[in-house]
């Protein structure tokens, strides 16, 4: 990596890291029981809080979204956080012992930045698969003054999608003064980075509160853990977190020793031929996220290397600060130390997180709201629950009916006071974006309904429709989630055992990690029931599936981190003998090592086996591919101020085109068709600019030109590479009298028209 990107990274690097150390004294007061005090999500925090102030300023027309405003709000908070300092008693914060936990979690963040960086450096083009729609949404939003930003492929209208985790990128653009080419490329490290510390730190602190928790109960036998071994333990566990939840696969690539199936039909990998010896096998790294038919089951790892930054990835960071937020408010030994403050806090990640991939919000309300209602069971029995050494779930259960009712009614009542004040907030900080989006789900869809019902066609919300019966063979599931499952089920066998009660220590962090896996089984099993209604006719519950099972993926990721140290510290609670727990750890190693081949044949597959060294400038790839269109869009960026909206080509989803607006963010007619089909939930919103954006390039009649020219406030027109095939008709004469020629490279030329 030459030094000229290394200094960029750094530099990027000095920026988040200013974040994190301004936002640390919120952060620890947020983490106080943290061992880490929350160091890595510092910089999660920040950028959440900053990027929403300009965000609601914005909207509210109080600040525009300059680069001056934006260090102004940064400026702000961190007076607010040295405010908060000086509030935090010092022995709350011994700097001193806290240092070796700072350093090393800093240190693996800049490894995998640096890392990741180089890797993207190989394969940086900002080009391809959903990649222009992505930049689009950056370059819009960094070029807008006020908020709701521009639509960049369907002037006059506003961007109808989630694009929250857009917007923080156009905010870390504009505070590290790098161009959106670049960090583009610095962003999809950043999240890997943040993705693996923030993995790390809850893994950690999980295994940290085990350890103190079964050493104060004293109710198993073991050995008691001195502080350095105490610490190395939490480590091992923060690593395979992270490591879990960053590079993992799933298991796929067992299909990288047999011979590849014949047709796009996978079938059971014992039905084809073990044949080690021709190993990879031909293996294509994204079957693994399309294996079951007419679906998408993604998770982190594909998402880092095919490069896309579309909202459920750039959402990972905030997904990782909630659940180690509800980690951290579980962990505390009483509800009430839920107040208002934390439950505005989840309020405002869960409506960032809907604001970035509404599903997220929607999942995380549901795990925000069984933590509580577990935190509150809790409490009204915690002599039974933490004090017993039988089945815990028997002996809890209320005798008298006396006492039954005033459970529920003290449960139930606790929950609905949370869960009122988290919707109330949830609703005010998401409000501002809502008021100018339209969801483009048209309904819940009913797999496999029965004819009575798709008689009926539709009920309220619900939808019938005939031929609408998939479901997912069990062994395809297996593949998926078996590495996951695996783990758990041992993990249960092991917490619910009556052999061995004497070895059974349940902890918090274990109830935890329970209600991770029980929520995360059930996203993966809603999608063979119900589906959400978009556009797309054979593939109906692929967007459902994948937005519930990429958050299923992350959570069983943090579960099994957990679950493989904790059950190597308390092995001896496996009912097993010596030989076949020799054999069980074997298979687990055998399971481990199988989803973590996935980063290896993926990354050298996507990025050309790291043989070609680009740098990381995503826009580069234009000036070999339309060489005088890129020197016309570097132009656009260095001279035209504002959004005016521009004309150039039309043309499909996933093509080239578009690509004048995508790199620039000025809004055109119509880009990427059937995306804006998608996002305006009506093929008729669209599909007349068609006709309307040829009949501006290929008309003979002046006035019919002029007439839309002015119903779009078109001024300024592009004639390139693109144009020139697109309309082999294209009069370029009556644009020099309707303007004139402000730019001029070869073929390629800009008009300004009035």
């Amino acid at each position: 990596m030459p030094f000229s990107d290394i200094f960029i990274v750094i530099k990027w690097w000095i920026m988040l890291f200013a974040i994190g150390i301004a936002f640390l004294p919120l952060t620890s007061l947020i983490f106080s029981n943290f061992f880490d005090k929350g160091y890595i999500f510092s910089k999660i925090i920040g950028i959440a809080f900053i990027s929403y102030a300009v965000f609601i300023l914005g909207f509210l027309k109080i600040l525009p979204f300059e680069t001056q405003k934006v260090f102004l709000i940064a400026g702000i908070f961190i007076l607010i956080n040295i405010f908060i300092k000086k509030k935090i008693p010092l022995s709350n914060i011994k700097i001193k012992s806290l240092l070796p936990i700072f350093i090393l979690e800093e240190c693996i963040f800049i490894a995998i930045l640096l890392f990741w960086s180089f890797i993207h450096a190989h394969q940086p083009e900002i080009h391809g698969l959903e990649k222009y729609m992505d930049f689009g949404f950056i370059n819009s939003i960094l070029g807008a003054g006020y908020f709701p930003p521009k639509d960049m492929w369907l002037t006059p209208f506003y961007i109808n999608y989630y694009y929250f985790g857009h917007l923080t990128v156009a905010v870390l653009t504009k505070l590290s003064l790098l161009p959106s080419s670049i960090t583009f490329n610095l962003m999809l490290a950043t999240i890997a980075a943040i993705s693996f510390t923030g993995a790390f730190s809850i893994g950690a602190n999980l295994v940290r509160a085990f350890l103190a928790t079964a050493e104060s109960q004293k109710k198993r036998k073991t050995q008691k853990f001195s502080a350095s071994k105490a610490f190395s333990v939490s480590v091992s566990a923060g690593f395979l977190s992270g490591l879990i939840i960053t590079f993992a696969g799933n298991l796929h690539t067992i299909y990288l020793f047999f011979k590849p199936y014949e047709n796009e039909n996978p079938v059971p990998f014992w039905q084809l031929i073990f044949s080690p010896d021709t190993f990879p096998n031909s293996y294509w790294y994204p079957n693994a996220t399309r294996f079951i038919h007419n679906t998408i089951h993604e998770f982190p790892i594909y998402s880092s290397v095919v490069s896309d930054l579309h909202g459920h990835y750039l959402d990972v960071p905030f997904v990782l600060l909630t659940i180690a937020i509800l980690l951290s408010i579980f962990l505390r030994p009483k509800l009430s130390t839920l107040n208002f403050q934390l439950s505005t806090l989840l309020a405002f990640l869960l409506a960032i997180m809907y604001m970035a991939n509404a599903w997220d919000g929607i999942i995380y309300f549901l795990l925000t709201a069984i933590v509580i209602l577990v935190i509150q069971w809790r409490n009204i029995h915690s002599s039974q629950l933490f004090n017993t050494t039988n089945n815990p779930i028997l002996q809890i259960l209320p005798i008298n009916k006396k006492i039954f009712n005033n459970w529920i009614t003290d449960l139930f009542i606790g929950l609905f006071v949370y869960l009122f004040i988290i919707g109330i907030g949830f609703f005010l900080f998401s409000l501002p974006f809502n008021l100018n989006f339209k969801p483009f789900a048209s309904g819940i869809g009913i797999l496999c309904a029965p004819k009575f019902l798709t008689d009926i066609g539709n009920f309220g919300p619900f939808i019938f429709e005939t031929d609408h019966c998939q479901h997912s063979p069990l062994w395809q599931l297996g593949i998926l989630y078996g590495f996951f499952y695996f783990w758990v089920i041992s993990f249960f066998i092991v917490i619910f055992s009556k052999l061995k009660p004497k070895n059974l220590s349940i902890t918090p962090g274990d109830i935890f990690v329970g209600i991770l896996i029980i929520l995360s089984t059930l996203l993966i099993i809603i999608p063979e029931f119900i589906y959400v209604k978009d556009i797309y006719p054979a593939h109906y519950r692929a967007n459902t599936m994948f937005k519930l099972v990429y958050q299923s993926f992350m959570m069983l990721s943090l579960s099994c981190g957990y679950i493989i140290v904790r059950l190597f510290l308390n092995h001896k609670s496996l009912i097993i003998n010596h030989y076949w727990k020799l054999s069980y750890w074997i298979i687990g190693l055998l399971l481990l090592f199988l989803v973590f081949l996935y980063p290896y044949f993926s990354i050298n597959s996507y990025f050309g086996n790291l043989k070609v060294y680009s740098g990381l400038d995503g826009t580069k790839y234009l000036k070999s591919l339309y060489p005088n269109d890129y020197e016309a869009i570097l132009w656009i960026n260095e001279n035209i101020k504002g959004q005016p909206v521009i004309l150039e080509a039309q043309g499909d989803s996933y093509t080239d085109y578009a690509r004048v607006s995508a790199n620039t963010g000025l809004p055109t007619v119509l880009g990427w068709t059937v995306h804006e089909w998608l996002w305006r939930g009506t093929y008729d919103i669209p599909s007349p600019r068609i006709d309307e954006v040829t009949k501006m390039y290929e008309s003979e009649n002046l006035k019919e030109t002029k007439t839309l020219l002015k119903k779009y406030r078109i001024t300024l027109v592009f004639l390139g590479d693109l144009e020139l095939q697109k309309y082999p008709n294209l009069n370029e004469e009556k644009f020099k009298s309707l303007g004139k020629i402000i730019y001029k490279n070869g073929e390629t030329k800009i008009y300004k028209v009035d």
